[in-house]
């Protein structure tokens, strides 16, 4: 963010000046909050290639427990990232899919930092491991 100085200069707009005085109201942090739950990135990541059931997203992911993959779908629903498709068949089913604006978190950010985590993933690995070793 600009320091204070541009927004008395007139060079920040409505929305800049509201993100420096209310932090927490930031577009941003909504954003950011999108990876605060570990498996939600993930759930995302398991739909990028089409809709899937809720079991096959439970196999397709691994280590999952059944409650946190609930709390994610609902997480994602809540946030508009995915839809839920009922069929009205016998037995009953339903699919998850990304909606236009979790396709586009997929495919931009999250692609963007699957690549940043190719290219610097040892790095950071190293850093975690050199900080844990110097108990930090």
């Amino acid at each position: 963010m600009r320091d204070r100085r541009a927004m008395m200069d007139g060079e920040m707009t409505d929305h800049d000046a509201h993100c420096y005085e209310f932090v927490a109201d930031c577009r941003l942090r909504a954003a950011t909050d999108l990876f605060a739950h570990t498996w939600d990135p993930v759930v995302l990541a398991a739909l990028r290639l089409g809709p899937h059931r809720r079991r096959e997203l439970h196999a397709a992911i691994g280590g999952i427990r059944d409650k946190v993959l609930t709390d994610s779908l609902h997480r994602l629903l809540a946030n508009g990232l995915i839809e839920r498709h009922a069929h009205a068949e016998a037995p009953p089913r339903v699919d998850y899919a990304l909606t236009g604006l979790g396709q586009s978190l997929v495919e931009g950010p999250m692609m963007a930092l699957g690549r940043w985590a190719i290219e610097h993933g040892d790095e950071l690995l190293e850093a975690q491991e050199s900080g844990t070793a110097r108990g930090l």
